[in-house]
């Protein structure tokens, strides 16, 4: 892994388009700034929304509006609350998103957290 800084720099949501990313249910808004080995995204899930596959890379997400479940292959479930985060490393649970009322979080992945054994 290379390591390459990063300056100091804004980021002015409003400005960056949105994706949509469709579920099982619902549809996911994801707004992205990628950096090397570093991927910052603004998430809206809508309504009854249910991801469309089980996640294996890590995350830290942390809930900013909302109520979000984030159910693993294992069958435990998950449920943060506006303010709440959770971190996760690649490869160590399958994990999905649910939602019933929607949320927005703010989600950051990259290379510092892959699996190491």
């Amino acid at each position: 892994m290379t390591q390459k800084n990063i300056p100091f720099q804004n980021i002015n949501w409003d400005s960056i388009s949105k994706t949509e990313h469709t579920g099982d249910t619902g549809v996911a808004y994801w707004q992205t700034v990628q950096l090397h080995g570093l991927r910052i995204r603004l998430v809206e899930y809508s309504e009854n929304y249910l991801a469309d596959h089980w996640c294996e890379k890590g995350h830290i997400v942390h809930c900013l509006e909302g109520e979000v479940t984030s159910e693993l292959k294992t069958g435990e479930r998950h449920t943060m609350t506006a303010g709440m985060s959770y971190v996760v490393s690649d490869e160590v649970s399958s994990h999905r998103s649910i939602t019933t009322g929607g949320t927005k979080l703010l989600i950051i992945d990259g290379d510092f957290l892959h699996y190491v054994s």
